[in-house]
């Protein structure tokens, strides 16, 4: 049975128990800052399982893209290695919010195995939480598992959280025996080792209770259901064969590999370790750049950046030293487009990520490699025989250097690596970045108001009709969140209406301001939250007297501010439609803010946009504008607005029922947000900057009706000024410009003229300063030139009346020191000026290079200039 066969089963079968199919979440968790990645298939719905957050079904099933290479979940060295460690995998799930509990979960599994699936009862062995009798007992009645067959284990095995905090519980797990000849041992058995006879396939986790920061575990207010079962486990099973990579889900990447690299795949180990670890990065690579991850040096990129650097690595040790990579990731997509659509959409620009990535790593590799033979030879002179473990880390860090091919390099030119304190450099660096990571930065509003979610308080938005509501008050909170009798003057807190027309901040759009009226007091409002896609609440300050709850109150949304943040929301769909049409398709969103003041979008793309570029999308939107054309929002189903060509952004969540904003013949997206009645009424459009935010992340801000008047008359000012100050026209700027750098530019050469002669005159009287050491002749001196092209020109007239011997200049200039020494021809036996340089460079906190006779150097420290000279005497007299 083919992977793609099983996942289809999978979901038909609990579809058809009730079950809603939920396509799966990005590898970016959206709103939860704990995770660096999406690592199992509870992830997108840990909010329904606090309570949180309501959907329309109780019961849910996926199949999860998941990715495990940090924290608690980290497979990364073990990839390649094993048959069943992978970074990227599919988590087959089931679901049940507050629905069905472990005698149905129990059932599904065991039903769904052995009947749909058809795996032999006699060969499944279950694990069960050592307190969990309920368990215990459900197995034998509702599976008609024997007793024999149930083991209880701890909490290690059987007690399942997502991470250090969050929804968890004791879990049952159902193993496989794949035959004994795949037993470690004698004593091989379930709990006892962690070999593949008995392999654990699927895991039920019995959702009770929610781990707190300091380990309380609390009771969810609905027992949940989670369960997750490998996709690529369970394939390998159904397919008879006793390695992941063995099943259909990696064999054609494999195959793909070992054409490329003319190899064999079980011929040989190692060879097989490298094409296992192509195979599963590939995979992963693909998905993380589909889900907007770009290399970096930081946080998610950097780990997409050492995954596929990690490949390439495993590539050149089975000869594919050319880009390769790329061509696997295409087959990744081959492979799996059907399932995963997006990979298909996004082919060429995943591709060209990957392809510049890969030409990127490959320079740095040879860098590094010449740094660790320059490193090696200065060792050898110093007749150390050990790398140190700081440098074993710089190439690992900085180059993607892992410690088996430092040790490989060492061991051929008889050199040791200190392992041990690469070590400890490594878990320095896995501390500091503990320390730095801050998860996702999103706000998690709901904490604040997890009283009334728990509670099921929900209310209506009425903003898209009216900017003005009355509705009776149903909470008044603190700033804390929590519920209060009253606020009074002076106060701040949250108020939560039956209905509101004030905009809650969602989906990159600010929250609205205003104001709030009661018989008893007034209160400016100053933000709405959203703390839930039900459930709107006004962040308020009471001006005068006081807000109690029960009251009617008389809602007023700033019109002014409303309709300057529509503007600006209406013009990024025209600006997002802008960029696909002059950049192409894969410059999606990944992010926006939208105010009163000016809009900000976020998106992918590679390179700096240029002028020409940033015009066209001025151009484009500025004609939609102009043409007027109307503005529509229409409530659909996510199918039908699917089936339309609506565009639906990277990380929303959305429900059944959608909205969709349409410019015809320009946009079509899915949002929540307020917008314009028809395009004119944006008046104008101004980019006001473009800048890189992150690898492959771009960022526009820019500017749209009075804003953009408002640039626009303060850019003419400028111009009105300058042109003032230059007795010029503004239309003739550019040219007194040019002509006043032509100036500028006649002026600093006649300078460094004058400072070249001031220094050949100089080099007349320095001679006498010329001594002799150790047979040689030496001139070293400190130069009151800091211009360096003038210090080689005073370096050349002292040379011309020393033709045998060293002449060493050193000068300081902005808080920076050079260093140039020459060394006449005869004496290149005894000494070379790069030899000479990089151990006077040291001195000044630099270092440098050249040829035998001439080298240069900087240093950032001018205080050491008197040392640098001393050094070289110290040399030339011990040569």
């Amino acid at each position: 049975m083919k992977a793609a066969e099983i996942r289809k089963r999978f979901l038909q079968y609990f579809e058809k128990h009730g079950h809603t199919v939920v396509h799966s979440s990005p590898l970016v968790p959206k709103d939860d800052p704990s995770l660096l990645f999406t690592n199992a298939g509870m992830v997108q719905f840990k909010k329904v399982f606090l309570g949180q957050e309501k959907r329309p079904y109780s019961r849910a099933t996926t199949t999860q893209k998941c990715l495990r290479v940090g924290g608690k979940h980290n497979d990364l060295e073990n990839v390649g290695r094993t048959a069943r460690h992978h970074t990227f995998f599919e988590m087959l799930g089931n679901f049940s919010f507050g629905d069905y509990f472990k005698a149905e979960a129990i059932k599904f599994a065991w039903t769904l195995l052995t009947e749909d699936l058809g795996l032999d009862k006699s060969r499944l062995y279950i694990t069960i939480y050592r307190d969990d009798d309920e368990a215990f007992d459900l197995w034998q009645k509702v599976a008609g598992v024997e007793p024999s067959r149930i083991y209880r284990l701890g909490e290690k095995d059987n007690f399942w959280s997502m991470g250090d905090t969050g929804p968890c519980g004791p879990c049952s797990e159902i193993h496989i025996d794949q035959g004994a000849d795949m037993a470690c041992g004698p004593n091989c058995g379930i709990g006892a080792c962690d070999c593949d006879r008995f392999l654990e396939i699927w895991n039920l986790v019995f959702m009770q209770y929610d781990q707190t920061e300091d380990g309380k575990r609390v009771p969810l207010p609905r027992p949940s259901i989670d369960t997750g079962m490998g996709l690529e486990r369970i394939a390998a099973v159904l397919q008879g064969v006793r390695s992941n990579y063995e099943s259909d889900l990696f064999t054609p990447i494999i195959d793909f590999a070992c054409k490329k690299a003319g190899l064999e795949y079980h011929a040989d180990k190692d060879a097989d370790t490298a094409l296992q670890v192509i195979a599963d990065h590939s995979r992963a690579a693909a998905f993380l750049i589909t889900d907007q991850i770009l290399p970096s040096n930081e946080g998610r990129g950097y780990v997409l950046r050492r995954l596929i650097r990690r490949a390439s690595r495993f590539g050149r040790l089975i000869g594919l030293t050319d880009p390769f990579l790329h061509e696997t990731v295409g087959k990744v997509i081959d492979e799996m487009g059907e399932a995963f659509p997006e990979l298909t959409a996004g082919r060429d620009f995943l591709l060209k990520v990957v392809r510049e990535e890969e030409e990127r790593f490959s320079h740095t590799l040879d860098k590094g490699l010449a740094l660790l033979e320059e490193e090696m030879a200065v060792l050898r002179k110093a007749g150390t025989p050990a790398i140190s473990g700081e440098l074993a880390f710089r190439l690992y860090d900085t180059y993607g250097f892992p410690l088996d091919i430092v040790n490989d390099v060492a061991e051929k030119q008889g050199f040791s690596v200190d392992e041990a304190g690469f070590r400890a450099c490594m878990k320095q660096q896995k501390e500091r970045a503990k320390k730095a990571w801050k998860g996702s930065g999103e706000k998690d509003v709901a904490s604040l108001f997890q009283t009334l979610l728990e509670a099921g308080t929900k209310n209506r938005f009425v903003g898209y009709e009216t900017l003005e509501a009355e509705s009776p008050v149903v909470a008044v909170l603190d700033t804390e969140g929590r519920s209060v009798p009253r606020l009074i003057q002076g106060q701040g807190g949250f108020l939560v209406t039956e209905s509101t027309p004030f905009y809650g901040e969602s989906g990159g759009q600010l929250g609205d301001t205003g104001q709030a009226l009661t018989l008893t007091g007034a209160a400016d409002v100053l933000d709405t939250l959203k703390p839930s896609p039900e459930l709107t609440a006004l962040k308020v300050f009471v001006s005068e007297g006081e807000l109690l709850p029960g009251q009617e109150a008389k809602l007023a949304v700033d019109a002014e501010s409303r309709a300057a943040t529509a503007r600006n929301h209406t013009c990024t769909h025209l600006l997002h439609a802008a960029l696909h049409e002059v950049l192409g398709p894969h410059a999606k969103q990944s992010g926006s803010l939208v105010g009163p003041d000016r809009l900000r979008f976020d998106f992918t793309h590679i390179a700096a946009m240029t002028p020409e570029e940033i015009a066209a999308v001025e151009d484009f939107v500025n004609r939609a504008i102009l043409d007027d054309r109307p503005v529509s929002t229409r409530v659909m189903s996510q199918k039908a607005a699917a089936a339309k060509g609506a565009t639906a952004l990277f990380g929303e969540k959305y429900g059944d029922e959608v909205r969709v904003v349409e410019v015809p013949g320009v946009s079509m997206e899915l949002c929540g947000g307020t917008h314009m009645s028809a395009t004119g009424q944006a008046g104008s459009f101004v980019i006001l900057s473009e800048s890189g935010v992150a690898a492959g992340i771009r960022r526009i801000e820019a500017a749209t009706g009075l804003n953009a008047l408002a640039h626009f008359q303060a850019h003419k000012q400028e111009v009105l000024k300058a042109a003032s100050l230059l007795k010029a026209k503004p239309e003739q700027l550019a040219e007194k410009i040019k002509a006043l750098q032509g100036q500028v530019k006649d002026a600093q050469k006649e300078m460094e003229r004058l400072q070249a002669k001031m220094a050949s005159g100089a080099g007349r009287d320095l001679m006498d300063d010329v001594r002799e050491v150790n047979g040689v002749k030496v001139l070293a001196l400190k130069s009151e030139i800091g211009n360096v092209k003038a210090l080689r020109e005073q370096m050349d007239a002292l040379r011309s009346k020393l033709p045998s011997g060293i002449v060493c200049l050193a000068a300081a200039e902005g808080g920076k020191a050079t260093v140039i020494l020459s060394v006449s021809k005869d004496l290149h036996g005894r000494f070379t000026a790069p030899a000479l340089i990089k151990e006077v460079a040291a001195e000044v906190g630099g270092s440098g290079g050249g040829r035998p006779d001439m080298a240069q150097a900087g240093g950032t420290d001018p205080s050491g200039l008197d040392r640098a000279l001393a050094k070289l005497l110290e040399l030339v007299a011990a040569g």
